[in-house]
C-alpha cells in the first residue's frame, strides 16, 4: 500500500510500532469490534465458498472477543542473532529471514519478553555462539519461553545446532539469579539447516521437568513441547462454550481427538467418566496421562499415534462413546477420521476449529449425516487475522440409530 485516499471510520492509529514490519499483529490498525465482524465474516465466506448442507441457515453467532485484547500470548518463540555485534531475539519481516529485534510486544505477556530481553544479555556476557544462517555455525538458534498466568511461573527451552552448550554452568547460574521466576529449563537440539524449529531430541538442563497451569479450576502440566493455546484466558471461554454445546452426563464416554495435554477432555469432564484421547506427541500423551491423575481422573486412557489412524482402529474394535469432541490442527480433520466418525455415529459431536476454510470444507462430509446447530467464533488471537470456532453439531433425522 502507497497512499491512503480516504480512511475507514474502523481504521485506528496502530499500537503496535512496529506494524507493518512484522507479522503477529497484521490487523492492529482496525478498531477492535471491527476485527470481531471480520472473523465472523471470515467464517460466513468459507462457508460461502464449500456450501455444507444448510449452510444459509445456520446460526453463525457474533465473535466473542477480550475486554483487554493485547499482550494475552503466553509463549514467546523468537530466533535469536547476532546484529550489529549483539545478541537479539525477535520475529522475522514478513517473506524474509531479516530479524526483526523486540524487548516488547502487543500480544505477548510482559514477563515472557523480560525473560527474552534478559537471556539474549546472559547469552552475550557469557560469549555463547548463536547461531549463523550463512555459515550455519554456532549454538544457539531459537530461545522458547513459556510462563504460566496462573502461577506466574517461567519454562525456557533453548533450541540449539548441537547437543554443545558452552558455558552451561555458568549460563544456569546466571538464570538462577537474574532470573528466579523460571523454574524449568531445557534444551532441544536441532542440527543443521532446517525448516522445523523443534528437534526430535531434548534434555532437562536444570529445575522441573514442566511448569503447570489452571484452566476452569484443573491444573495442568506443561512439558516444554506440549501444545496448549496461547491465550489462557479464551482458552477458558472456549473450552466453556465446547462444555455447553456437548453436555456430558457423568457416565458419558468421550473421544477428546488431537487431545494434546488432555485439556479439553479433562476441562469438560463432569465425573471419572470413561476419556480416550489420541495425539502424536509422546510428551503430550504422557502430560495428559499425568493431568488425568492429578485432577483425579483414573479413567482416562492416551494413546500416542495420528487421529486419523487409531480412531477407526478403535471403531472398528466396537468402542461405543456417547460424545466426540475434535480439536484438529489448521489441515483439518483427515477423510478416514470422518470416514470413522460417520461409522460411528456418536449422538453428542462438537467441532473446534482453528482454521474457517478447513472447517468449511469438513462440514461438507459431516453434514450428510449430521446438522449444524450454531457456530460460535472466538478471538483466540487479537490483532490477527487467525480466527477459532466452536461448532456444535447433533444428528440429522436421517441419521441412522
Amino acid at each position: 500500500m502507497h497512499k491512503i485516499r480516504t480512511a475507514s471510520p474502523n481504521r485506528v492509529t496502530p499500537a503496535e510500532p512496529l506494524f507493518g514490519q512484522i507479522g503477529g499483529v497484521e490487523l492492529n490498525h482496525l478498531a477492535y469490534p471491527a476485527q470481531l465482524r471480520f472473523k465472523r465474516d471470515v467464517v460466513a465466506q468459507s462457508l460461502a465458498k464449500f456450501k455444507p448442507t444448510g449452510w444459509t441457515h445456520y446460526d453463525l453467532r457474533p465473535t466473542i472477543g477480550m475486554a483487554q485484547p493485547t499482550h494475552y500470548r503466553n509463549k514467546a518463540q523468537f530466533p535469536v542473532r547476532v546484529i550489529d555485534g549483539h545478541v537479539r531475539a525477535g520475529l522475522y519481516a514478513p517473506n524474509s529471514h531479516h530479524l526483526i529485534p523486540l524487548t516488547k510486544f502487543l500480544t505477548q505477556a510482559p514477563l515472557t519478553m523480560k525473560v527474552v530481553t534478559t537471556l539474549c544479555q546472559i547469552l552475550e556476557q557469557l560469549q555463547i555462539p548463536i547461531y549463523n544462517e550463512k555459515k550455519r555455525s554456532g549454538i544457539v538458534k531459537t530461545l522458547v519461553v513459556r510462563e504460566s498466568f496462573a502461577t506466574k511461573e517461567v519454562q525456557v527451552t533453548f533450541i540449539t545446532n548441537s547437543p554443545k552448550l558452552p558455558h552451561e554452568g555458568e549460563l544456569l547460574n546466571a538464570i538462577a539469579t537474574q532470573l528466579p521466576m523460571v523454574v524449568s529449563i531445557a534444551q532441544n537440539i536441532n542440527p543443521g539447516e532446517t525448516s522445523l524449529i523443534w528437534g526430535k531430541e531434548s534434555r532437562l538442563l536444570a529445575g522441573l521437568p514442566y511448569i503447570q497451569e489452571t484452566l476452569l479450576g484443573r491444573t495442568f502440566q506443561l512439558s516444554p513441547q506440549a501444545f496448549l493455546q496461547l491465550n489462557p484466558k479464551q482458552t477458558e471461554t472456549l473450552y466453556t462454550l465446547a462444555a455447553k454445546a456437548l453436555d456430558l452426563g457423568p457416565h458419558d464416554t468421550l473421544i477428546d481427538a488431537y487431545c494434546g495435554i488432555g485439556t479439553v477432555g479433562i476441562s469438560l469432564a463432569k465425573g471419572n467418566q470413561p476419556i480416550y484421547g489420541m495425539d502424536t506427541i509422546a510428551e503430550g500423551i504422557a502430560d495428559a496421562k499425568a493431568n488425568a491423575k492429578a485432577n483425579g481422573l483414573t479413567n482416562a486412557h492416551y494413546s500416542v499415534g495420528k487421529a486419523e489412524d487409531i480412531f477407526p482402529k478403535w471403531v472398528q474394535e466396537g468402542m461405543k462413546p456417547d460424545a466426540v469432541i475434535v480439536d484438529p490442527p489448521r489441515a483439518g480433520l483427515e477423510r478416514a477420521f470422518i470416514d470413522a466418525l460417520l461409522e460411528l455415529d456418536p449422538p453428542k459431536f462438537v467441532y473446534i476449529s482453528c482454521n474457517p476454510s478447513t472447517l468449511a470444507r469438513d462440514l461438507v462430509s459431516l453434514t450428510k449425516r449430521y446438522k449444524v446447530d450454531w457456530i460460535q467464533s472466538i478471538d483466540m488471537f487479537p490483532q490477527t487475522a487467525r480466527c477459532e470456532a466452536v461448532v456444535k453439531i447433533y444428528k440429522s433425522v436421517n441419521s441412522r440409530v
